[in-house]
């Protein structure tokens, strides 16, 4: 089955099951009901009744006989006054709000909504004459299509869940029920997808960060802005090492950048017109300077450029910093760590000549190669290109070579790549990362991304072999993107089992009596001395002792449920050996002690 096909499935599925809650509650009043990835929705008002989980079954029962049944989805028109008499006639306000706005406005309403559920009969911006409906059964919808030809022809479904959601989007608007479900063309399709968001509650990186005493959260705190525990905080600096470790092997140099700034350098760089309304505005008592505090870190670094002249010679010049952004996001989108208010971004940024966009283009691509191949998660990436509007700013052949370096700093390091035009940001065009996780999710990562306008805004300049003033390119980069949002998909991504490398908790030694003490003692020194190297560099091992009067069982259990990678435990018989048993998900083995550390390094 082809997307075409499986967009007209999933459609027809939404209205066969608007139509079934009608049969069950014919009170009921309808808004929209789209296709979304996966599935499809329906919002519904039904007054004082609420839908929940309980009455799914009973909805898709009565959705299978309307299936079983076979009727043809019937289409036919009205003119627009008609269809708002049968709106108002048939108590469905919602339409009969969509209908009015669209004899009074034509299609921009559908196109701010954003959905196909609207039955517009012509195109453009014109008020609307006409409007299609579609008929299955006694079940009839404005619509536009397309459906199935007959309900029987629809493949594999099952509800969801259902959301509270206002109408169209408005919170001054009364609120709806949106009932949401999945379609594929087969059964064996479904059931893998069911499988998948089975294994996602398990990942929930919520759930696991709360388990595994990662991070916290606190109402006198504020939403968006999560607290990390010791443990989370082993987790955020390991990840972080790495993502700086691997662009500093490129001549990356470490700079630092105060948390607020003048709103007059936000001007400058045009992120205050562009991001005025989420930024955290600063009041000084002290001067009249408005400031903010900082929500990105590349109009700080192009003053530390420009703080001294540049000779060819000195490019590419490249900053690196590790540092915590604010963004004012509305409180509905946040969640987890998913987007947070208080960012922490492996950042950096590159001031080179034109000539050198590949070479550079090419050591991220191969630090971000190396990161994500480290975790085991697959990348390919989209390269954004500019059209042929005239929304873009900067000189077209510079445009032109600077994306052909693109393309061919992606085949240089044969990442799997996909191209789109007129998706480039205004100010350049740009490489986004996505990769994916081991239950087949894709997530957008980190991106690289050309500037030609802040160079221009901020007047950068390095002068030339010919002694002429040249402006240079500037390159945004962060391999982890945010560290909040980047642990969020590795914490799912690993279901909480990090690699040795990173986990915050490596190694508990785990004691059968009092008797090997003194041998725990040996272990702990070796430990201590224990210099890690794979993947990242000068690290010690992070280990903690359990040697309470419980038994073996019941410690090695709490070490499991912690997702401890390396499990020592130590008997009389192993300090009588001098070994140790080492307890891993893979199983257990004996090691001798003086092959300890060797072993250690090698994970």
């Amino acid at each position: 089955m082809n997307d075409d096909q499986l967009h007209a499935m999933r459609h027809s599925l939404a209205h066969i099951m608007a139509a079934a809650v009608q049969r069950l509650w014919p009170e009921a009043k309808f808004g929209v009901g789209p296709v979304v990835e996966n599935g499809f929705y329906y919002d519904i008002d039904l007054g004082d009744r609420k839908i929940s989980d309980q009455n799914f079954a009973k909805i898709e029962k009565e959705m299978r006989k309307l299936i079983a049944f076979g009727d043809d989805f019937e289409r036919f028109t009205m003119p627009i006054n008609q269809a708002i008499e049968w709106a108002h006639e048939h108590d469905q306000p919602y339409k009969e709000e969509l209908l009015n706005d669209l004899k009074r406005s034509g299609t921009t309403v559908a196109k701010d909504l954003d959905v196909d559920e609207l039955g517009l009969a012509t195109d453009g911006d014109a008020a609307i004459e006409e409007v299609s409906f579609f008929k299955n059964g006694n079940f009839v919808d404005l619509c536009r299509g397309p459906h199935v030809a007959n309900t029987k022809d629809v493949g594999a479904f099952r509800l969801l869940r259902v959301a509270g959601a206002y109408w169209r989007g408005k919170e001054t608007n009364p609120q709806m029920q949106r009932l949401y479900g999945v379609a594929f063309a087969t059964e064996d399709e479904l059931n893998e997808y069911l499988e998948r968001l089975e294994q996602a509650k398990l990942r929930d990186h919520r759930k696991l960060g709360k388990e595994l005493d990662l991070y916290t959260t606190s109402n006198l705190v504020g939403v968006g802005l999560p607290l990390f525990t010791p443990r989370g905080t082993v987790l955020r600096d390991i990840v972080a090492q790495y993502s700086n470790q691997l662009r500093q092997a490129y001549g990356f140099e470490k700079v630092w950048t105060p948390h607020i700034t003048k709103k007059d350098l936000y001007e400058t760089s045009g992120h205050w017109a562009k991001f005025g309304d989420e930024l955290f505005l600063v009041t000084s008592q002290e001067t009249s300077d408005q400031m903010a505090l900082k929500p990105m870190n590349c109009p700080h670094h192009t003053q530390i450029y420009a703080s001294k002249p540049r000779s060819y010679r000195d490019m590419p010049v490249r900053f690196l910093e590790t540092t915590t952004d604010y963004r004012d996001e509305k409180t509905g989108e946040l969640g987890g760590l998913n987007r947070v208010r208080s960012l922490t971004q492996d950042d950096s940024h590159v001031f080179a000549r034109p000539d050198q966009i590949e070479a550079e283009i090419n050591n991220l691509l191969a630090s971000a190669r190396e990161l994500y191949g480290t975790i085991g998660m697959p990348l390919r990436v989209r390269l954004s290109y500019r059209d042929d509007s005239d929304g873009y700013l900067g000189d077209v052949d510079l445009w032109q070579s600077a994306q052909a370096q693109l393309k061919a700093a992606v085949e240089a390091n044969e990442l799997d790549f996909f191209e789109e035009e007129g998706e480039a940001a205004f100010y350049g065009p740009k490489i986004d990362f996505m990769a994916t996780d081991a239950i087949g999710r894709e997530h957008q990562v980190a991106t690289v991304q050309l500037d030609f306008v802040q160079p221009e805004r901020f007047n950068l300049e390095y002068t030339a072999d010919d002694s002429s003033k040249q402006r240079p390119v500037m390159i945004h980069c962060a391999l982890l993107g945010s560290v909040e949002r980047f642990l969020s998909v590795f914490i799912e991504h690993a279901a909480g089992w990090f690699p040795f490398w990173a986990a915050p908790e490596q190694v508990r030694i785990l004691t059968i009596n009092d008797t090997v003490l003194p041998y725990v003692e040996e272990i702990t020194s070796i430990l201590t001395e224990t210099v890690l190297m794979n993947p990242v560099k000068y690290n010690e091992v992070k280990f903690t002792t359990d040697t309470r009067n419980e038994s073996l069982g019941k410690k090695i259990r709490e070490a499991t449920a912690m997702k401890i990678p390396v499990q020592l435990i130590v008997g009389p018989k192993d300090a009588e050996a001098r070994e140790v048993s080492v307890r891993t998900r893979d199983g257990e083995e004996k090691v001798a002690l003086d092959a300890l550390r060797e072993y250690l390094r090698g994970l």
